[in-house]
């Protein structure tokens, strides 16, 4: 996905080590924070429980499986591995960009325009662009643009953007990329908001696990939900050192400049509690994606006390 996040165990290890594998952009600041501060090692020893932390960074289909790489709205769908949410990692707009003057709307796209996506079929973005279409022509026309998307990871696609010089001249993008290219190509501009599909803010991008490895590392766990918490409170409080922690951790070059502007933008907000993610529920079932239609957020999040206030 955009960049979808995954929380992965390893069955092997019971309490004390968990490996985290993230993805590209501010979308995971609160993973950064995280990190940069050793917040999930700080809550760990409040457990009683020494945490060995492994952070791995992924992107595309190649490093994980669908299942895991397709979010939230996803969860239900894999049914083997009885995979449920951990938490939100915040509510990001996502922007279609398309340096094409002559594509206006999501219906100007032609066969000579090429999408780049994290994930095809499975990322977010592609999630979202097909419910886009979906409005656009109707359910039964959601798949109507997968012959113009291509698998490319986001820092890769906005370099693409940013020049201009290949085939691929569209990006559903994340932040930053989405603003530097908005920012670098004078041609590039705004065809889609996610948040216009979404209805609103909405937590298109979470963390999420298997059920064996809550009920093997119950303190683990719960050491990880209250660093995410610990983190999005920092980065509430302090946006310019959640800011140098993102540029120390992830070695990015971006502009601080650009970067502060992205984490204090209104329309961006930090927070575990899942935020509009049952409102994809009913497409992703009407499309297939989903083999049961859940009857509630709670019904593909794990319960906690940090996401009480979840939707």
């Amino acid at each position: 996905m955009s960049c979808t996040a995954a929380l992965v165990s390893n069955p092997a290890q019971a309490e004390g080590r968990i490996r985290i594998a993230e993805q590209f952009g501010i979308v995971y600041l609160l993973l950064n924070v995280a990190q940069d501060q050793k917040l999930i090692e700080k809550h760990g020893r409040k457990q009683g429980v020494e945490i060995d932390v492994d952070w791995v960074k992924l992107s595309g289909g190649a490093a994980i499986n669908d299942a895991l790489l397709s979010g939230s709205i996803d969860i239900a769908s894999a049914g083997k591995q009885n995979v449920k949410g951990v938490a939100s990692l915040g509510n990001f707009p996502y922007y279609l960009i398309s340096t094409n003057p002559n594509v206006k709307t999501i219906a100007d796209f032609s066969d000579k325009d090429r999408i780049a996506l994290p994930a095809v079929t499975v990322s977010v973005q592609a999630r979202i662009l097909q419910m886009a279409a979906a409005k656009r022509w109707g359910t039964a026309e959601f798949k109507r643009l997968h012959r113009l998307t291509q698998a490319l990871p986001h820092p890769d696609a906005a370099a693409t953007i940013i020049a201009g010089q290949t085939e691929i001249n569209a990006h559903f993008a994340t932040p930053p990329y989405q603003e530097q290219e908005l920012a670098a190509n004078p041609k590039a501009h705004i065809v889609l908001d996610s948040y216009e599909v979404q209805g609103g803010p909405g937590s298109s991008t979470v963390l999420y696990a298997t059920e064996k490895y809550l009920k093997d590392n119950p303190k683990t766990y719960r050491a990880f939900v209250d660093a995410l918490a610990e983190a999005a409170q920092f980065i509430s409080a302090s946006p310019e050192a959640a800011a140098d922690a993102y540029l120390r951790v992830n070695k990015s070059s971006i502009e601080r400049a650009l970067l502060l502007k992205v984490i204090k933008n209104p329309k961006v907000q930090f927070q575990v509690a899942p935020q509009n993610t049952f409102g994809l529920a009913p497409f992703l079932f009407q499309a297939g994606a989903l083999k049961k239609q859940p009857t509630s957020w709670r019904d593909y999040f794990f319960q906690s006390p940090a996401l009480a206030s979840g939707s």
